[in-house]
């Protein structure tokens, strides 16, 4: 879909978004941007999601912790 066409009826794309269809939007003919349905907001059980957690742990992960510091900071404070 282009620019110019979602500017002029951005409704009728959106409801159709919402009912799971999704969009690419373009510019001069470049895919620029995607119009998809939003996603899930609600919880997830531990038995729904356990299986992305069963993986091999990263072999690095220790030696890769110990390079972070253990100072708090905030990272809005720009000094």
């Amino acid at each position: 879909m282009d620019l110019n066409e979602f500017r002029r009826n951005s409704a009728e794309p959106v409801r159709r978004a919402e009912a799971g269809e999704e969009f690419t939007i373009t510019v001069s003919g470049r895919p620029s941007a995607r119009l998809l349905p939003a996603g899930s907001t609600h919880w997830r059980r531990w038995d729904e999601i356990a299986d992305l957690f069963s993986g091999p742990t990263d072999p690095d992960w220790q030696h890769d912790r110990e390079r972070i510091g253990d100072d708090l900071r905030d990272p809005s404070d720009v000094q």
